[in-house]
C-alpha cells in the first residue's frame, strides 16, 4: 500500500507556480488527498491561502482527554528542468524515483498511513494532518493553516535520514542601494561611481562574514553566514553609474533576530558615511526565523524513544542548514520536531526516496502517536 500511495502522489504534478511560471500548483494533489482521506473515513477539508493554492487539513478526533499531535508535510515541489519523465515513478533497488519522492512526498505518505492507523487505534488525543501549499517559496499554506488549527505538538516529516532534527537555520534578505551621480565617462569631475561605492560596501560585508565565523558556533548548526547574492547597476559603458543595487542573504541561528542582523549591516554602512559623497539605503525585504527546540522537550523525547524501538537504536539528534515550515509552527507556540525518511536528489535532476525508510518513518510516527496521544 505504501509504494502504491507514494507512486500516486509522485504522479501528481504539484510544481510550485511561484517558482516555475505555469507550474501546476497544489490543487490537484490537494483534491486527491481529500478524496483518499474521505474514502478512509477521515474528515478532511481544503484551505485556500491564495487563488488555487490549496492545503489540506484532516483530523482524527480523539475520544477525549489526550494530547493532540500534528503531522505536517508540504504538497509543492520545485521544477523539473533537466529531468526525464519526472512524474512517472520508477522503483529500483528499493528506491522510488521521481520529482517530490524525497522532498517530500515520502514524508507525506508516511503521515497519511500513520493517520489511518490512528483512526483504528482510537486514541484519546486528536491527530491532525496539515498538508500544505507553497513551502518551497513563501509558505502561504502553513501561514494560512495556522490561523485555523493548533496542537500540543507537531512533527514535520521533511527528510532527515531517520535522524531527529531539533534545529535549523533561518534567513534574512536585504537590499542595499548605493547612489552616485550620472555623468559622461570623460568627466570624473562631475560623476560619482555608485558601483565603486558598492565595492566598499562589499568589503565591509566580507569583514562582517569573517566576524560571524569567529563567534561561538551553535552545537548543531555551526556558524551564521552572509553572502552577496545578486548585484546590478549602471546604464551604459561610457557613463558614471548613478545607482547600484546589491541583494544579500544572511543565514541566522536560534537566538538571532532580524533586528539584530539589520543593525549589523547598518553599522557597516554608517562607517562608510563619513565620506560626504557616499550615500546608501538599506532595507530588510524578508525574514524567516531560525528554529530550535530543547532535546528534553516531551515531543522530542517521545519521538526519540519511538524511533529507537523501530530502528533498534537511538536516532542521532541533528540540525539542518535549510529553512522549513517548522519555524512557523514553533513561532505559533507549537513544540515541533523534524523527522523523515532517507533519500537523495532534493531539487536535483534525479530524486529518490528509500522505501524501507519511508515505512520506518510511518512506524515511528505511529508509535509516537500511541505514546503521545494515548
Amino acid at each position: 500500500m505504501l509504494t502504491d500511495l507514494l507512486a500516486a502522489l509522485v504522479r501528481l504534478d504539484s510544481t510550485n507556480p511561484s517558482l516555475v511560471p505555469g507550474g501546476a500548483g497544489e490543487a490537484r494533489i490537494a483534491h486527491f488527498l481529500v478524496d483518499w482521506l474521505t474514502a478512509q473515513g477521515i474528515a478532511a477539508e481544503l484551505d485556500e491561502a491564495a487563488p488555487g493554492r490549496l492545503s489540506v487539513i484532516a483530523t482524527v478526533k480523539g475520544t477525549g482527554g489526550g494530547r493532540s499531535l500534528m503531522l505536517n508535510a508540504h504538497l509543492d515541489t520545485v521544477g523539473t528542468e533537466g529531468m526525464v519523465a519526472p512524474f512517472e515513478p520508477v522503483v529500483r533497488d528499493g528506491r522510488l524515483f521521481g520529482r517530490g519522492a524525497y522532498d517530500m512526498k515520502g514524508g507525506l505518505a508516511a503521515c497519511l498511513l500513520a493517520l489511518l492507523e490512528a483512526k483504528q487505534a482510537r486514541l484519546r488525543g486528536d491527530v491532525i494532518l496539515t498538508a500544505v501549499a507553497d513551502e518551497e517559496h513563501a509558505s502561504l499554506g502553513m501561514q494560512s493553516v495556522l490561523k485555523r488549527v493548533t496542537a500540543d505538538a507537531a512533527i514535520v516529516t521533511e527528510p532527515t535520514e531517520l535522524c531527529v532534527s531539533t534545529a535549523h537555520k533561518g534567513f534574512t534578505w536585504h537590499e542595499i542601494t548605493t547612489h552616485g551621480r550620472a555623468a559622461h565617462g570623460s568627466r570624473p569631475d562631475l560623476g560619482i561611481d555608485a558601483i565603486a561605492h558598492m565595492g566598499r560596501v562589499l568589503g565591509r560585508l566580507e569583514t562582517l562574514e569573517r566576524t560571524l565565523s569567529t563567534r561561538e558556533a551553535h552545537p548543531l548548526l555551526g556558524h551564521a553566514s552572509l553572502h552577496a547574492s545578486l548585484i546590478s547597476g549602471g546604464q551604459e559603458l561610457s557613463s558614471y553609474p548613478h545607482r547600484c543595487t546589491l541583494l544579500v542573504e544572511r543565514r541566522t541561528l536560534p537566538g538571532e533576530t532580524p533586528q539584530q542582523v539589520t543593525r549589523e549591516i547598518e553599522v557597516c554602512l554608517s562607517d562608510l558615511a563619513t565620506d560626504s559623497d557616499f550615500r546608501a539605503e538599506h532595507r530588510l525585504t524578508l525574514a524567516r526565523d531560525p528554529f530550535g527546540i530543547e532535546q528534553d522537550a516531551p515531543i522530542v523525547q517521545t519521538l526519540r524513544q519511538a524511533a529507537a524501538q523501530v530502528l533498534g537504536q537511538a536516532p542521532a539528534v541533528i540540525g539542518q542548514s535549510f529553512w522549513m515550515d517548522s519555524a512557523l509552527l514553533a513561532a505559533a507556540g507549537i513544540p515541533t520536531v523534524v523527522f523523515g525518511p532517507c533519500g537523495g536528489g532534493a531539487h536535483a535532476t534525479e530524486e529518490w526516496v528509500d522505501l524501507a525508510s519511508v515505512d520506518q518513518c510511518r512506524q515511528t510516527l505511529t508509535a509516537t502517536l500511541h505514546a503521545f496521544c494515548a
